[in-house]
């Protein structure tokens, strides 16, 4: 998944114009973007839009992203909205692995009694919302296997850390938030997931948002959040292989089946090796 839109739930207008944004999933939110005396209506909501889109083809993939564990809101939110068979939940503000199998265990209770399918439904975590939960981002790995992306978060970051700010005058992090970023990064390729960029909240600031998807690109993640559907065009375009490293990936990819057993071979004049390989199978898989 490259583009993953922030929808609120309490908007049916959003969540429609969501559909037709592009992006490749919708998080349908009940956390931030939601009143607390509007949850209820937002969950049902929710239920009802999973309901309505699910059959719908072509059609991004739908997550709802629940309140956090200690808000005391997750079960009523994955009551409801699990009725609504979404391909994922998003979860907020955990602390580590060990909330990742928490909710998991909710999500098992509620696929059984929805009859779902076990384990149909993915879980992505923003990770890093909290100061603590930067001295856990080792512990994802091998947690849950509904994992199926790791992101993270600095405006939640932010706040439990009373920082005046996050970004400096041109756009650029803070060295607190480099860090949480780049922990994310590799906590999710320890756990061999999708790694995720942070939101931009400036929607209006295109050259800034381009830079900062390039820059996501160029260092390891294979997607980035958004809160505009203006934003999920540039994300596209950014997060999708150029046709020639497709093309060489699959050559390389190809040349090691004919040869198994090979540590070194050369496609095209080029020697390629293991890590090579490695390296191009996961540009493959990002086309699935």
């Amino acid at each position: 998944m490259r583009s993953l839109l922030f929808v609120p739930a309490d908007s049916d207008r959003k969540m429609e114009k969501g559909l037709s944004s592009g992006a490749d999933c919708l998080f349908l939110d009940l956390e931030d973007s939601v009143a607390v005396s509007n949850k209820l209506r937002a969950r049902e909501m929710a239920r009802g839009f999973l309901r309505a889109t699910r059959g719908r083809e072509p059609r991004p993939r739908l997550y709802v992203r629940v309140n956090a564990l200690d808000s005391g809101l997750t079960d009523a939110d994955l009551d409801i909205v699990m009725q609504g068979a979404p391909d994922g939940i998003v979860q907020p503000k955990p602390s580590g692995g060990a909330d990742l199998q928490h909710i998991s265990n909710k999500i098992a209770v509620r696929e059984a009694q929805n009859d779902l399918p076990d384990g149909s439904t993915r879980v992505i975590v923003i990770t890093t919302e909290t100061a603590a939960s930067l001295f856990q981002m080792g512990t994802y790995a091998g947690a849950s296997r509904r994992l199926a992306g790791l992101t993270w978060g600095a405006e939640d970051l932010s706040a439990d850390l009373g920082a005046e700010i996050s970004r400096l005058p041109d756009g650029t992090y803070t060295p607190p938030y480099v860090l949480a970023r780049n922990l994310a990064l590799f906590a999710a390729h320890a756990a061999r997931v999708q790694a995720i960029d942070t939101v931009y909240p400036n929607f209006r600031d295109e050259a800034g948002f381009r830079r900062e998807c390039e820059a996501a690109r160029r260092d390891g993640f294979a997607g980035k959040m958004a809160i505009h559907p203006a934003q999920v065009p540039i994300i596209n375009e950014v997060f999708t292989p150029p046709e020639a490293e497709v093309a060489r990936a699959r050559a390389v990819v190809e040349a090691f089946a004919r040869e198994p057993d090979a540590g070194v071979i050369g496609v095209a004049g080029e020697m390629y090796d293991r890590p090579h390989l490695e390296r191009a199978k996961r540009l493959l898989a990002r086309l699935g």
